[in-house]
């Protein structure tokens, strides 16, 4: 775009120059609007890139020493457009995405947890409505991989609105702590606001959706038993081992969601996870709140105790997964390659001071 053009007196009673603004003028009008579209898509990618590319000292917890702060930058600093996210600058990005959800307020963060519960049961409900269907034409088993491939839909929902789901955020909360940014009892209890809002949103769901779907004869109490009992149907040990594997897919998808650039990349790596977990028939918590809550209402199937000892193997199986297959094994590769770049940093200043006389 041309830059504006100051005008003295002189040339403006020059006919001249008149002359040649004019056709300026007339060139001007005739060139083609900027596409707006583009211009926010760059605007976008600017402001992803900005995350790590442009880090101040601000950025960084008062903890962390003047040296750890200018290794980190430049560890982060080497991304841009043409090329895939690094590995500095993804982990970076997530811990300051995590520690601005550290600083939200309660009301803030039990509302957002709230909506993802509720945003989740939207997979539930649709799979159920599929399972009722492909029951009619083929063996309940192929019948319920089949529909497990509709678990996507409420988590693409909760990822790209950006509601905070527990599993989700399981490892990403965890950095800040593990990086002493923030204390451990302070992370538990986001994590406990979190999980509380997430179970109660499911369960409204699960009272209201569900029972909407029943009356709607979309599925059956069989069909909500019947889906219960492939969740419930395994040793303690077996659903906690599969808890464990969810969460760390979960904290893949987190990982990957961080290092996409557009929102259609985040939508594909969402929905080819989540598939996966639904295909395989993991065990999910959140998911699983609402498929085993809504058996104890409207199923013969499910006790209360059940249900109970079923969410917590779950819970601490997704945290296990989420903690420490992603979020320790990431944060450690990390800073072994902080303290690489700080030992070649360390290494110039010693043959910089030996060839000094």
């Amino acid at each position: 775009m041309p830059k504006d053009t100051d005008l003295t007196n002189d040339s403006l009673n020059s006919p001249v120059e008149d002359k040649h603004l004019a056709k300026s003028n007339m060139h001007l009008a005739h060139q083609p609007e900027p596409d707006n579209d583009i211009e926010d898509t760059h605007k976008k990618a600017d402001e992803q890139v900005e995350a790590t590319e442009n880090l101040d000292d601000q950025d960084f917890p008062e903890e962390i020493s003047d040296e750890d702060k200018e290794t980190i930058k430049k560890v982060a600093s080497d991304d841009n457009l043409s090329q895939a996210k690094s590995y500095a600058s993804i982990l970076v990005e997530q811990v300051i995405h995590a520690k601005e959800t550290f600083d939200r307020s309660l009301g803030s963060l039990f509302t957002s947890a709230l909506t993802a519960g509720l945003e989740i049961g939207i997979s539930f409900f649709m799979i159920l409505a599929a399972f009722a269907l492909l029951t009619e034409v083929m063996p309940n088993q192929y019948a319920m991989v089949l529909s497990s491939l509709l678990y996507p839909i409420g988590f693409i929902i909760v990822v790209i609105g950006q509601s905070l789901l527990f599993t989700e955020q399981t490892s990403l909360l965890s950095l800040p702590v593990l990086n002493g940014i923030e204390p451990l009892n302070k992370l538990l209890r986001l994590w406990g606001i979190v999980i509380a809002g997430n179970l109660v949103g499911g369960c409204i769901f699960a009272a209201l959706m569900i029972g909407l779907g029943l009356n709607m004869h979309l599925f059956s109490a069989s069909d909500i038993d019947a889906y219960a009992e492939h969740i419930l149907g395994f040793a303690w040990w077996v659903i906690f081992g599969s808890a464990v594997l969810a969460g760390w897919l979960m904290g893949v998808a987190a990982w990957l969601v961080t290092s996409a650039r557009d929102t259609l990349s985040r939508i594909v790596l969402v929905t080819l996870i989540t598939a996966s977990i639904g295909f395989l028939g993991l065990h999910h918590s959140i998911v699983g709140n609402i498929e085993v809550f809504s058996a104890l209402l409207y199923g013969d199937t499910v006790s209360l105790w059940r249900y109970l000892a079923f969410l917590i193997v779950v819970l601490v199986g997704n945290t296990v997964g989420g903690v420490v297959f992603v979020a320790v094994l990431k944060n450690r590769t990390f800073l072994f390659e902080i303290e690489k770049v700080k030992e070649q940093a360390a290494d110039a200043k010693a043959r910089i001071e030996a060839r000094r006389p």
